[in-house]
């Protein structure tokens, strides 16, 4: 996997201040004051994973966007709009097969 920036699941700011040390549950964006600490800026979350985690031990967490007790917790870069352009295109593949 290339090396990539850990950035704010919000605002998208870099959070490259965080990493080397541990991120405690009180750990915020410095700009959008969003939990660090959160599923949504962790490498395990995955949306169309059981309880949207990869990581099988690990409980389940409902509030995704808030601060946590998850101790497989990993700090992770997820471009949405590189992901949203990609279903986009695939929603556009799709609908061109069944033009007529």
């Amino acid at each position: 996997m290339p090396e990539e920036s850990f950035k704010c699941f919000k605002c998208k700011n870099s959070l490259e201040s965080f990493l080397g040390s541990p991120i405690g549950r009180g750990s915020v964006c410095e700009k959008c004051l969003s939990d660090v600490k959160c599923c949504f800026n962790c490498q395990h979350y995955d949306q169309d994973s059981y309880n949207s985690c990869k990581e099988s031990q690990a409980e389940r967490v409902v509030d995704k966007d808030r601060s946590n007790f998850c101790d497989w917790f990993k700090p992770g870069n997820f471009d949405t709009q590189a992901e949203n352009d990609s279903k986009e295109d695939a929603l556009r593949a799709l609908e061109n097969l069944f033009k007529t």
